[in-house]
């Protein structure tokens, strides 16, 4: 099974609308820390991609998807920061696999694209969040990320139970 990823630009992200919908209800079913809650309606989560489609034309919003053999299986966004004294750093966003494609690579191939993209854009510092105790975890200190450290209570899950968060970075050469 062939793997492609894709930069998407705003011009070609009408034909993955459907597939970012869906991967991104399949992500928050199968229990992913990524700002909703159960039950994930398909309206909210077109509205969520619908918003990022408005953002993609500034170039502050990098979108890059993974599809294998013609299906969309993952995501992963790239936030440049815009500010004189961030102009180095950008933030990692929504890395989301397909609970189906799960443990085939495609998490890391993301990963490490959005940092080719990153160093395009001559950004030298990545951070990122996750859930404290999630499997992306071992994936970002894999990668050679480091744990600045958790913030307790940070999110909150269906069942109104605190959760925390950990931050991370990473310096590209």
């Amino acid at each position: 099974m062939s793997i492609v990823l894709r930069l998407v630009s705003a011009a070609e992200f009408a034909p993955y609308l459907p597939g970012l919908t869906e991967l991104l209800q399949d992500a928050v079913g199968s229990g992913a820390s990524v700002g909703f809650l159960l039950p994930l309606a398909a309206a909210e989560a077109r509205e969520y991609w619908q918003e990022i489609e408005t953002m993609l034309p500034s170039g502050n919003i990098l979108l890059v998807v993974a599809e294998q053999d013609g299906e969309l299986v993952g995501t992963v966004q790239l936030h440049l920061v815009r500010k004189a004294n961030g102009l180095h750093r950008a933030e990692v966003a929504k890395l989301l696999v397909h609970s189906k494609a799960q443990r085939q690579g495609i998490g890391r191939r993301l990963m490490e694209e959005v940092e080719r993209v990153a160093r395009r854009h001559h950004r030298t510092t990545l951070v990122l969040d996750t859930l404290q105790g999630a499997p992306s975890e071992r994936l970002y200190q894999n990668l050679g990320y480091v744990p600045v450290g958790a913030i307790p209570n940070f999110v909150y899950n269906e069942r109104g139970e605190p959760l925390a968060t950990v931050y991370y970075y990473k310096l590209l050469s």
